[in-house]
Order: structure tokens, then sequence, then C-alpha cells
């Protein structure tokens, strides 16, 4: 368990005898930091390694500003760790065995909670209860797809959570069923996923401290220095808080409160009082919450994305969680607070109003340095494309999806159709149109590896290095253009930029040493890279 404490005001290491990157297409050959901020490069770095504390040879070894993940949820990851080891998964049958595993090694567990199941291995993503009683009718089993949009339960869980033949559909959620109209096990969205989650006991609170703990762990040895919660419920701070009064936050992290559609006039004295409570905890460095999340629609692959068009072959739009007019209200209202604003939004039609809505706030509220964010932006209309740049809306791509994997050819493109397939991800469209971006990874729905997201954003490849040319090639991006959105791009949307995110003197020494030059070999050889250091303001938070 990793125990984070300042660098000494006085150390000075000198990093040399490998290639230090700078920006796109500038690097150095040292570096120094003295008391967790860097002091010197190059030629004047070297010139002190004679009289510094403690050296670094990098042995050929590529050195870089730490990486910033603009998208993740850090305790639902740190508590996978905690459940059936199901992530990775490849079969249904080796989640069962998994289940059925964790179940016999913890005989006390009155609910087993679990995540996150791949769920492309059953046709539609639909998950029968019946494949869990096999293994364990006794007790409740809930499990989190990938998407974190979808559960998975056995039979008993649906008895305790009374879902039944009876069950009406909920207003934002959908209860898959049997041909008889019984509950098959699969809930999608909301108010399906809360049937269950409102009757499961609540974490335990050390529980949750251990999962921040660990997800910090996680982040460091991927070489990230900073994060954005991106789903914060209420009094979720605490772990947080805890975490960094024990000196055991190792990651920078900002929260973000999420808005119910339904009761955020409610919240918004809670969001204030949990920022407050925050900015006393007393680091402002480490930890800040000075966001507030909004889902305003689902995902393509359970058909509540929110589209323009129709999904294919049926005449439904997605799964709209807020109303436009509702949505508009809501973003100008937390704007006005002083909360920057955080939007998922996955359809073309729930881009268009996550657009609206912010172009509604600055129409309506004070100009201030509000750096608004859409985050996920998979499938974005033409038309659409030139108003990240006008209204200076920061677009948080999930690059790693980028990829003709099996979730895109299962899931998702039957669903859009070949046209729309090619519309999603609009990176390269949106670096060249001057618009602002970050790189987020929705870990753990995707790994928080930003070496892969880079290379998937340069290649639209996947690891086997298919297709040749490359899936929709237009929307590449360089390496070095890669490097630059995931450590400055994504230091803005943070505001952090000003003393982290890049390499110069008087910054912050927020570094990670890659096991090799990213920039200068073949990409499918630099996808390899892991990181070999982590540095947190000097201080080395994890090594290979």
């Amino acid at each position: 368990m990793t125990i984070f404490h300042d660098a000494s005001a006085d150390d000075t290491t000198v990093f040399h005898g490998g290639v230090v990157w700078l920006e796109p297409h500038k690097t150095t050959s040292a570096l120094a930091i003295t008391g967790g901020t860097i002091s010197a490069l190059g030629e004047e770095a070297l010139a002190l390694l004679d009289q510094a504390s403690h050296t670094v040879d990098l042995a050929g070894r590529f050195l870089m500003p730490a990486f910033s993940d603009g998208h993740c949820h850090p305790v639902f990851a740190g508590l996978e760790y905690q459940g059936p080891a199901i992530t990775g998964k490849k079969s249904i049958d080796a989640i069962v065995e998994a289940v059925r595993v964790f179940a016999e090694a913890n005989p006390d567990a009155e609910w087993i909670r679990g995540g996150s199941y791949d769920p492309t291995l059953a046709e539609g993503g639909n998950f029968d209860a019946a494949w869990l009683d096999a293994v364990v009718s006794d007790r409740p089993v809930i499990l989190r797809a990938a998407d974190y949009h979808t559960l998975w339960c056995n039979s008993e869980a649906l008895k305790r959570a009374h879902v039944t033949t009876d069950t009406p559909e909920p207003r934002l959620g959908r209860i898959e069923r049997r041909p008889d109209g019984s509950p098959l096990g699969t809930l999608r969205e909301w108010h399906a996923c809360d049937l269950m989650l409102d009757v499961a006991p609540p974490t335990d609170p050390e529980a949750l401290v251990t999962a921040v703990v660990k997800s910090c762990e996680v982040a460091n040895s991927n070489g990230i220095t900073w994060m954005q919660d991106a789903w914060v419920d209420l009094n979720g701070h605490r772990p947080f808080i805890t975490a960094l009064e024990r000196n055991q936050l190792t990651v920078r992290t900002n929260l973000a409160f999420r808005a119910d559609p339904d009761h955020w006039r409610q919240q918004a004295d809670d969001f204030i009082r949990m920022r407050a409570e925050v900015h006393a905890a007393g680091n402002e460095h480490l930890l800040t919450a000075r966001t507030v999340k909004f889902f305003v629609d689902g995902v393509v692959e359970s058909a509540t994305a929110e589209m323009i068009a129709p999904y294919l072959d049926t005449h439904e739009h997605g799964m709209p969680n807020w109303s436009r007019e509702e949505l508009l209200l809501a973003v100008a209202h937390f704007d006005a607070l002083g909360f920057q604003t955080h939007l998922h939004a996955i359809g073309d039609r729930a881009v268009r109003h996550a657009l609206d809505s912010i172009e509604n706030a600055t129409e309506v509220n004070e100009t201030w340095d509000r750096r608004s964010t859409i985050t996920h932006v998979q499938v974005v209309h033409p038309d659409d494309l030139p108003r990240f740049a006008e209204l200076g809306v920061i677009a948080n791509f999930q690059a790693h999806w980028a990829q003709e994997d099996d979730l895109m050819t299962k899931l998702t493109a039957p669903r859009l159709g070949p046209e729309r397939t090619n519309l999603q991800y609009p990176v390269g469209s949106l670096w060249r149109s001057g618009a602002r971006l970050s790189f987020g990874s929705d870990w753990p729905v995707s790994p928080n590896n930003f070496v892969e997201t880079m290379l998937v954003a340069a290649t639209r490849q996947t690891d086997d290095g298919s297709p040749a040319e490359g899936w929709v090639p237009e929307q590449r991006i360089t390496v070095d253009d890669g490097l630059l959105i995931a450590t400055a791009g994504t230091a803005y949307q943070s505001y952090t930029e000003k003393f982290r995110g890049t390499i110069a003197v008087g910054m912050a020494a927020d570094l990670v040493v890659l096991d090799r030059d990213v920039t200068s070999v073949e990409p499918m050889v630099a996808r390899k890279a892991v990181a070999s250091e982590t540095y947190l303001s000097g201080v080395k938070v994890f090594t290979r």
C-alpha cells in the first residue's frame, strides 16, 4: 500500500541516457528535478550530474509527462478486485466458474457482486439468470457488464428486488424478458439497474477506501498521475478524503458529482457541501471537486444511446436520460454555481443536445473559465463538428474504442449501419478543426493504458494490426499528437496546465518512464510499451 510523501526540497535527481519528450517533434537528452519540481533540461541538467542526490540512467528509455485520465471510474475499478475475478474472461462458462470459486471462498458474503463481464459473449448482450443459478442459487449475485450500464443477476437477486413478470418497464431502463414475459436476468440502464442496486446492501466504507487506494496503484502502474472520477454519488467524496488524510492518494483526482434528471434541483445543496468539504481537506493539488456529471444518454450496444435517426431495422431512437429542455436548465444552473460540466453523450442526438446545453449556458450566464467537456463523443453529426471549437468545448475521447473489435462488429455496427458506423470517434476531424481534445479511459469499462489509447488513435487498428489501412483511417492522428492530447490536453481539461502536464523548468515533476521510445518504433511495437517508473511531484510512486 503506497504512502505518499512530498519530495525533499534539497534533493536533486538527474535523468539521463535516454529520450526526454518535450512536445511533438521536440526532445532533449536529460532532465533534473529538485524538490518535486523540474529544475533543468538538456545540457544544464547534465551539468548537475556530479552534485545530484540521485541519478537515473534511462538506458535508452523514454521520459515524458505523466498521463492524465480525463474520464474514469476509480472506485468501481478498485471494487472489481474485491469480487469474483470475471474481468477479461473469454466465455460465459469461465465467468460462471469464477463466480463459483468466489462464492465457495466467501461463504459469509450475503450478496456476491462483481464486474465486469464482456457483453459480447451472449447474443445481443442478453445474459440468463439460470447460468448463474447453476453455481449460486441461495444468495443474490449481481454482475456489472463492461459498459456499466447493464446488470446480470441470478434468480435470487431478482426475487430480492421483486422483479417479476408483472414488474412494469421502468421509464429509464429496460428489463430483458423471456418469451413468456418473465425477467431473463439482464437489466439495462438507470431505473432498471436501480431496482437491484436499491435493495443491495451498501458497500462497507473501508472497502471503498481500499478501492480508491487500489485504483491509484493501478493508475500509477500505467503512468497516470491525474484522473477525473466521472461518477460520484452522494457522499462518494469521503473515501477520497480518507485516502488523502492517510497519505495514500497517489493520483491527483477531481470528483464529478452525478446529476440525476429527476432530482437535480434537490442535489445542488449537497454538491456545494461536498465541494466545500473537499476544499476543506486542504490539498487542492491532490484532490478537487469542481465538476458535475450528466449522463445524457446510454450506449449504442444496448440501443440506448440517443440517435437522430432510428437504429437499423427499428423505429427506436434510443433512451435519452434528459429532455433537451431539462438538460439546458440543469447545465445552466450548475454552470452558474461555478461547476465545470462534464456530459456523457454517445449518440449524435445526445451530442447535439449536450452542445446546445453548453451554448445556452454561455448565453445566459456570466463569462468564466468553464472548460465544459463532452465525453465519449462516439457518433457526431457532421453539422455539429465545428461547434466544439466555436463553443470552446473539450472533446474527451476514449480513443481505445476506435477499433473494429468484437464490441464494434457484434453489437455496435449492426445497430448503427455502415454510414453511421463510419462517423464514430471523429478524433482527426476535431483535432484538425482546432477543438480542444483530451483522452479518457472510462476504466474499468476499458483499460486505463494510455500507450494503447494513443496507438489506437494513431492507427485505428486492433492489437493484431487489422485492418491494415486502419478503420476509418481519415480519423487517425500522429503518435506525437496523441502524446500531447494525453498529457497537456487533459491537463487543460483538469485546470492543472499551469503547474503540470508538460515538461518545462518550474513545472511539477509528474513523469513517466516508458520502456521504449514510442515515437520512433513501428506502431505495433510501440503499443506494447509499458511504464517502468512513475513520479508524482518527483516522488517515485511506481516501479516495475
